[in-house]
């Protein structure tokens, strides 16, 4: 991936997960690495790793809580402060409270959501596009989800965020490419990382993500650095067959919609809906 060596490359929620597999990939490849997010005991390790994997890449450390304005502005200030350009951004930093919509709380799961999912998102590419227009070149990476392309039952507030990252991921595409800034997406289906383990609530079903289409951090990193060596946007959905299970959401909604209530809500909350009397 040579054509990344030498580039400034900001990547937010690089303490664990995709994020910090995203950017020990890139430093692997000489790029300068910003690294961004609230944990900055776990930033300096993926930073020390970086710069001791002999590339010669550097790693610049910034404590951001992506849902203030403020961290935002003084992470894009201090990356063109050390290296006077962006080449690469991607938004990654992100998080998932899933439950039923009437069980999540407005002040603690919903609002949150929302700050960090899709107001990090725009913040941060909206600070960082006046330099990509006047370097007339970036590639601006968000880090969507499969649930931005199929929302099911207990998404209802994570994948409305992951769906208006796609809008806004389209638009922005459309409106950049005259100033050589490309907006590439990935929409990756269930991934181990940390996210799993915060986002999961109890269930009475017992479905979970087959293997064949359980991913890595690392598998996320690798499509992400992918992109950023590209010359064009791009989309990707991941795995492949992903791309068979957008079509069918869109083609036959009231087949998914058959299945995931009949298999999914109904079993989920039959207690409450046989003492309201509509089992």
């Amino acid at each position: 991936m040579s054509n990344v060596q030498g580039k400034v490359v900001i990547v937010t929620g690089a303490s664990s997960g995709i994020g910090e597999a995203a950017a020990r990939l890139f430093g692997k490849a000489g790029a300068k690495v910003v690294i961004a997010a609230r944990r900055v005991e776990r930033l300096e390790a993926v930073a020390k790793g970086i710069e001791e994997a002999g590339t010669g890449a550097e790693a610049l450390v910034i404590a951001a809580d992506l849902s203030k304005l403020a961290d935002i502005q003084s992470l894009v200030e201090r990356t063109l402060g050390r290296f006077g350009r962006i080449d690469v951004l991607v938004n990654n930093a992100g998080f998932g409270r899933l439950n039923f919509l009437d069980r999540l709380d407005p002040i603690e799961d919903i609002e949150p959501q929302y700050r960090v999912n899709v107001l990090g998102y725009v913040l941060t590419t909206r600070l960082v596009l006046p330099m990509m227009m006047k370097q007339k070149s970036g590639h601006i990476i968000n880090v969507a989800s499969m649930a931005g392309k199929v929302a099911t039952p207990t998404y209802t507030i994570y994948a409305s965020c992951k769906f208006a990252i796609d809008g806004f991921s389209q638009a922005l595409r459309r409106e950049a490419a005259p100033w050589g800034i490309k907006v590439s997406v990935i929409y990756p289906t269930a991934v181990v990382t940390e996210f799993n383990q915060h986002a999961r609530i109890q269930r009475k079903t017992k479905y979970t993500t087959p293997r064949s289409l359980l991913l890595t951090a690392d598998d996320v990193g690798r499509a992400v650095l992918s992109l950023a060596a590209r010359d064009r946007s791009a989309e990707v959905l991941m795995p492949g067959v992903n791309f068979f299970t957008k079509h069918i959401n869109q083609s036959l909604p009231w087949l998914v919609d058959w299945l995931t209530i009949r298999n999914f809500t109904i079993p989920e909350r039959e207690e409450e809906l046989r003492e309201a009397g509509l089992l």
